[in-house]
C-alpha cells in the first residue's frame, strides 16, 4: 500500500537526504556484511548460487535503516527487470522504499512468505529474508559495478561520517 507524497527510495531514505525525519546509527552501530555477497550502492546484495541463478535481497544496514518493516511487495516469476529497475517495495513505520534490481535478470522465485512475515527480511536479511531468486541475462558485465564487502563497508562508513 503506497501513499501518495510518502514513497521515498533506499537512495533518499538511507543515503541520508531524508529531511531530517529518519533516525541516524550511531558511529558505533555495526553491520552484519558477509564476504561472499556483492553489494549495490542502493544497498540491495547479490549471491550467486552454484546453478547460475542469483539470489537478492536488501543488506542489514538498509533493514537497521528502515526498522520495523511491516509489508514486502515482490515481482511474480518469468518477470524481467533490468539493472536499476524497481522489483518491489519495503514497507516500515518509517517509510515505504523502492527495491532496485542489481542486475539484469528474471524472476525465477519471489520468497513469497516475506508477504505474510515481512518482519524476517530485518531479522535475516541475508538468510530467510532474501527477495528473489533470478536468472541473471548480463551477470559478467553488469557485477563489475558491484562492490565487494570491503568496499560496501567502506561506502557505509563513508555514508556515516556524512551524516553525522
Amino acid at each position: 500500500m503506497t501513499r501518495p507524497g510518502f514513497l521515498n527510495t533506499f537512495r533518499n531514505t538511507l543515503n541520508g537526504s531524508s529531511g531530517g525525519r529518519y533516525s541516524r546509527m550511531s558511529e558505533k552501530e555495526s553491520f552484519d556484511i558477509p564476504e561472499e555477497y556483492y553489494y549495490s550502492k542502493d544497498h540491495e546484495w547479490l549471491k550467486l548460487n552454484p546453478n547460475g541463478n542469483a539470489r537478492v535481497g536488501i543488506t542489514d544496514y538498509a533493514a537497521k535503516m528502515l526498522n520495523d518493516i511491516v509489508y514486502v511487495t515482490l515481482p511474480q516469476e518469468n518477470q524481467k527487470f533490468s539493472k536499476k529497475d524497481v522489483f518491489g517495495q519495503v514497507e516500515s513505520v518509517k517509510t515505504v522504499s523502492d527495491v532496485y534490481m542489481p542486475i539484469s535478470g528474471i524472476v525465477v522465485k519471489s520468497n513469497l512468505e516475506l508477504t505474510r512475515k515481512p518482519e524476517v527480511v530485518a531479522s535475516s536479511p541475508y538468510g530467510d529474508g532474501w527477495m528473489l531468486e533470478i536468472k541473471p541475462t548480463n551477470y559478467d558485465a553488469e557485477s563489475k559495478v558491484l562492490l565487494d564487502a570491503k568496499s560496501y563497508r567502506e561506502y557505509i562508513q563513508q555514508l556515516q561520517q556524512e551524516n553525522h
